[in-house]
């Protein structure tokens, strides 16, 4: 007599469970811009079994305007995006990538982070956010496929990002909280920098004074620290230490990251030099194109070049941070007592 499927109430034999879905690991590079997150991101992506996406967050907005990859192929012809968007979807043409940006500007804000955390006290955005978060779901999962990677690596920066990651079940978030000096971000963004794709020809990345730069440092790195508290496995990274003794600590974040590199893994790495092939980044700073052999130096033109009214206002504004970053002294390299370093 055969068994009614749909009646069997009787417990399900080992041998037909399902296997679990499996969880792709993100590695969420965040912090302030400006912080170094790009090259960060470029020398993670030379690991074998570790995939550099870039700053995912703006892949709604590359595909509606088929941006450059960082392999320097439209993103839309470049055979990678291409083959996560048939694994994900069936195609990005069968999906609305129009509604998908619509829908990511409706539900990835930073000030939507408590709906985040509580979102059955707002259900039209509860409604909105399982719809997105499923969607991109499936992007990571296409990703993962696709690539074969076992860490998958998003230097989206904003900490509205991480918290939104934090809800995917399908998703097992890592995070690197990346800083810089204070006064070397405030001068970063005081910078006049081009932007290199195509559909920016001609146009400059955004700039800020010093108190509006101050104020973004202080945000992005205390809604980190928020999200360390609420237990999102961290690792606390200083952007002068990456690039002073790039080895040693690309092999720290990668191990807590899950991933055990060896000797040559991070044989692209030679004392200050990195040698960096392509990856197929969706957006980030310039440097994103950059393939080769490139030498790491500590950029601190602001000591010479940021007007000193300038830097007293990110001193002043930023100070609380600074000193349990190990900033505090104008010179700001030495960790002193109670300093955070790799907490």
């Amino acid at each position: 007599m055969k068994t009614n499927v749909a009646h069997d109430t009787g417990p399900v034999p080992a041998h037909r469970l399902p296997e679990p879905p499996v969880r792709v690991r993100v590695l969420y590079i965040g912090g302030c811009g400006r912080s170094g997150s790009t090259l960060l991101d470029r020398m993670l992506g030379q690991v074998p079994g570790v995939c550099s996406l870039g700053e995912l967050t703006h892949l709604w907005k590359a595909l509606l305007h088929d941006a450059e990859c960082g392999c320097g192929v439209p993103i839309r012809r470049c055979l990678f995006w291409r083959a996560v968007g048939e694994c994900a979807f069936g195609g990005w043409d069968a999906i609305d990538v129009g509604e998908m940006f619509q829908l990511q500007r409706a539900v990835l804000r930073q000030r939507y982070v408590p709906f985040m955390v509580a979102p059955e006290s707002w259900p039209p955005y509860r409604r909105k956010l399982e719809r997105y978060t499923r969607l991109l779901g499936e992007v990571y999962r296409g990703v993962q496929e696709v690539s074969g990677a076992a860490l998958v690596v998003d230097s989206t920066k904003h900490y509205a990002g991480a918290f939104l990651l934090r809800r995917m079940a399908g998703v097992d978030l890592r995070v690197v909280h990346l800083v810089r000096d204070s006064r070397g971000v405030a001068f970063s963004w005081s910078k006049r920098v081009p932007r290199p794709e195509a559909m920016h020809r001609g146009s400059h990345m955004n700039r800020y004074g010093a108190g509006r730069s101050a104020g973004r440092w202080l945000g992005y790195n205390s809604g980190f620290e928020v999200l360390e508290r609420l237990g999102i496995p961290s690792t606390f990274v200083r952007y002068e230490d990456l690039v002073r003794a790039p080895r040693p600590e690309l092999a720290r974040i990668l191990e807590r990251a899950g991933v055990l590199p060896t000797a040559s893994a991070l044989s692209f790495v030679r004392g200050h030099e990195v040698a960096l092939r392509p990856n197929h980044t969706v957006a980030g700073n310039p440097m994103r194109f950059r393939v080769g052999t490139i030498r790491l130096t500590v950029d601190d033109a602001w000591r010479s070049n940021l007007p000193s009214a300038h830097r007293r206002i990110v001193s002043l504004l930023t100070r609380p941070l600074l000193v349990r970053y190990g900033y505090a002294g104008e010179r700001g390299g030495a960790a002193g007592l109670g300093v955070r370093r790799y907490a």
